[in-house]
């Protein structure tokens, strides 16, 4: 349930809407990377709103399963029996499948259908408010951020982000576990090249929005070489633990040959050098990798496009 924004704060309010539709456009800004729906997806989620979650996400940069892990958690995609959902408000005065303050719907309400009105109780509105409401506040980059701010609860946004690395699980849009996965590139959607780096990809793309934490490899948490070496673990690739390890063990890529699936290293972070990279991250499409960047921030999709860029290798190269 989104938090009510103050009328005194009206202005500060159409500033940072501002900024949050700019930085849809900037790099590194773009929604998380995950697979099309798929049959277990569709399964739980109704035919239209998994539509408007999806359009939705395209259209704020943010994941679509983010977007319907709210809707589930607010009213379990408009079904729920609690008040509030489809007339009236519930006891904390939230209305909508979305769950909105009436205030906040006020500043951030959307029409998502181009019918001429802002509806609080018409999913083709309330869906966009609430991708709207969550770059708002950080998402994608700061997707925990967004989702305490939408509601006040650790135990909440643990359980959405659980539901949407549930509903971008691969194995939902293919049982057999074996198709490449897509992400968004510059050219429409980039197959991983083979079965390990498709693997690899996946099991990153489950770990969307948990936390960094300097020397962990999950479950739970990871730093950036602790996602990468987990990735490849998953897929039936032992590579080295740490970032400058990785680098040595290659073989090397040479840039603009990168494919899914390879490792892009950048001279940075603590005692960072050209031969030794601090910083590493999983290529998913062009310009794009799943990176665990620093402390205070979670795992996430990133551009990988910067002065620090060293080169990549491909693990796959020695299965």
């Amino acid at each position: 349930m989104p938090i009510v924004i103050g009328a005194g704060a009206l202005i500060l309010v159409l500033v940072a809407v501002f900024i949050g539709v700019l930085s849809a456009v900037l790099p590194g800004s773009s929604g998380a990377c995950t697979p099309p729906p798929g049959e277990g997806a569709a399964a739980d989620i109704p035919a239209n709103y998994l539509q408007l979650y999806v359009r939705a996400g395209d259209r704020y940069g943010i994941g679509w399963h983010v977007l319907a892990a709210v809707g589930k958690a607010e009213s379990d995609h408009g079904r729920g029996p609690s008040s509030g959902i489809r007339s009236g408000t519930n006891h904390a005065g939230a209305a909508g499948p979305m769950q909105f303050l009436l205030s906040t719907w006020a500043a951030f309400g959307v029409d998502g259908n181009d019918d001429g009105r802002t509806d609080v109780y018409d999913p083709a509105d309330a869906i966009p408010a609430a991708a709207r409401y969550l770059q708002h506040n950080g998402a994608p980059d700061k997707i925990r951020t967004a989702l305490f701010a939408y509601n006040h609860s650790d135990a909440y946004v643990d359980k959405v982000l659980k539901q949407a690395r549930v509903y971008a699980q691969a194995d939902s849009a293919n049982p057999e576990g074996t198709a490449a996965q897509v992400c968004p590139g510059a050219g429409g959607n980039v197959a991983a090249p083979t079965e390990a780096a498709a693997k690899a990809i996946a099991f990153a793309q489950a770990q969307l929005g948990k936390p960094y934490v300097w020397g962990a490899e999950g479950p739970g948490a990871f730093d950036c070489s602790g996602l990468t070496y987990a990735a490849y673990r998953a897929a039936g690739i032992g590579i080295p633990r740490v970032s400058g390890a990785q680098w040595r063990h290659g073989p090397r890529v040479p840039r603009g040959s990168e494919q899914p699936g390879d490792l892009v290293f950048f001279n940075s972070g603590p005692g960072t050098s050209i031969t030794n990279p601090g910083h590493v991250g999983l290529v998913i499409a062009p310009g794009k990798m799943i990176a665990a960047p620093h402390s205070g921030t979670v795992v996430q999709v990133q551009s990988y496009e910067r002065d620090t860029l060293l080169g990549f290798t491909r693990p796959t190269a020695h299965r």
